[in-house]
């Protein structure tokens, strides 16, 4: 054998297959490090995300929770229905100023009634009490008349110092230059608290209220620009998911095959990547300045939102129906079904699932933008009621979330950056919501072959 090996030249076998060379231990080691770079790179991701998560959190929980003062108030005829007939136009014509010094007297008297000492005069006390107190007690009188002679017990707001000062957010020495708290009136926030007149609770109002003036921070609240977002989604959502789906079944199933097509195709995608702040200025040209729609009204927002959304939906759509096999197309056509019925019968169904998660996942993206509604002044008006009717919500002027959010952060006073923190967690919970119903919507429906 191994005069064989040497007459005939060839090479004898220097190692086994099970052990590694220098350029297979090499490429391991590549290999290794790339793993571990992915590894890496996907913890940053995720501590990023967490420190985000925890930054929301950490701030806009206390938009959730508001400070109230409790005292009872006695209503005086003699002050707000001098003629005991109680007609409530005449109720009407007593203005905020007429139930003040209601509010002076009964805090006056929670004061005495708690044994708390205070050098404060009356008018400086109540002013650790929201703007809105007047109001609130007014609207209460409006809505019960017959509560008119009677002393009831009411939740005032505190102002957005001493809410702070009950969060921690305004402290004794933060004071120094403030001219809306001084430490005497903390001082009595001090005592209030201790007898139980004060206290921090859950704000359902911050939910379902509207939003208030820079005035009245400790008041303002996002339910109104909620239902405005509602009511825009309800127009993306009529409006863009027929169009779209239409569009796409058009173009991928039934148009030719040519020059103007692949225009529409190339146009399409490029609409997708226009920043939105472009279909806010097209909304301003045509729907608000050529066909005269209301302004800051949620229709004009959602037709807006609308040709913003189309290239997503029409995209994914088509995405979908191009990953139906085409076996099930053929064997519709096979048993003699048009090419209509085999699109409507066999391929749209089966593409349901994608055509769904596309939609979501649009609606998504338009409930987070602020730049369209920015140009159509969605942020100018400051809605005070619910819309009653769906007219109503659509053609009233109203703020939407993201620009309610907006709204906030660039006001002066800390509650808004608190509550514009507060926004930002609602608007995750209903993207997450959305982004969760098209994941489950997907799985319901998802065909394999």
């Amino acid at each position: 054998m191994t005069d064989a090996t040497q007459n005939t030249g060839a090479v004898a076998p220097q190692g086994s297959l099970h052990t590694l060379d220098a350029r297979t231990k090499r490429r391991n080691a590549a290999e290794g490090r790339f793993k571990l770079y992915g590894m890496i790179a996907i913890g940053i991701g995720l501590l990023m995300l967490v420190t985000l998560l925890y930054t929301i959190l950490s701030k806009g929980t206390g938009a959730f929770t508001q400070t109230f003062v409790s005292m009872e108030v006695e209503l005086l005829e003699s002050k707000l229905d001098k003629s005991g007939e109680r007609d409530l136009e005449k109720i009407k014509k007593v203005t905020t100023f007429g139930y003040a010094p209601l509010i002076k007297s009964a805090f006056e008297k929670t004061v005495e009634a708690n044994g708390i000492e205070t050098d404060l005069k009356s008018k400086d006390m109540t002013k650790i009490l929201s703007k809105s107190a007047a109001s609130q007690l007014r609207n209460y009188v409006i809505a019960n008349p017959d509560k008119i002679g009677q002393t009831i017990e009411f939740r005032f707001l505190a102002n957005s110092r001493v809410d702070g000062y009950m969060k921690g957010r305004v402290t004794r020495d933060s004071i120094a230059n403030d001219k809306n708290i001084t430490p005497a009136q903390l001082d009595l926030v001090d005592q209030l608290i201790e007898v139980g007149a004060l206290k921090k609770t859950f704000n359902i109002d911050f939910i379902i209220g509207a939003d208030a003036s820079d005035q009245r921070p400790e008041a303002a609240g996002i339910g109104v620009a909620m239902v405005g977002s509602f009511f825009m989604m309800l127009v993306v959502l009529v409006l863009a998911l027929p169009i779209g789906v239409a569009a796409s079944i058009y173009l991928e199933e039934f148009a030719p095959k040519n020059w103007i097509t692949d225009i529409i195709e190339v146009n399409i995608s490029n609409l997708a990547a226009v920043p939105s702040i472009v279909f806010g200025i097209l909304g301003l040209a045509v729907f608000i300045n050529y066909m005269h729609l209301p302004q800051s009204a949620p229709l004009v927002g959602g037709l807006v939102l609308t040709l913003m959304t189309l290239p997503t939906i029409i995209i994914s759509t088509r995405a979908a129906l191009k990953a139906v096999p085409p076996s099930i197309r053929d064997a519709a056509l096979g048993v003699g079904a048009s090419k209509m019925q085999a699109v409507f019968h066999h391929v749209l169904p089966l593409a349901a699932p994608g055509i769904l998660t596309g939609t979501i996942i649009g609606l998504a993206q338009a409930l987070g933008e602020t730049a369209p509604l920015l140009l159509i002044g969605m942020i100018g008006f400051i809605a005070s009621n619910m819309p009653e009717t769906v007219g109503e919500g659509l053609l009233s002027p109203n703020s939407a979330m993201p620009a309610q959010i907006y709204e906030w952060a660039k006001r002066a006073d800390p509650a808004f950056y608190e509550r514009a923190w507060g926004g930002i967690i609602i608007l995750l919970i209903f993207l997450i919501s959305m982004n969760t119903l098209a994941v489950l919507l997907r799985r319901r429906f998802e065909r394999r072959w």
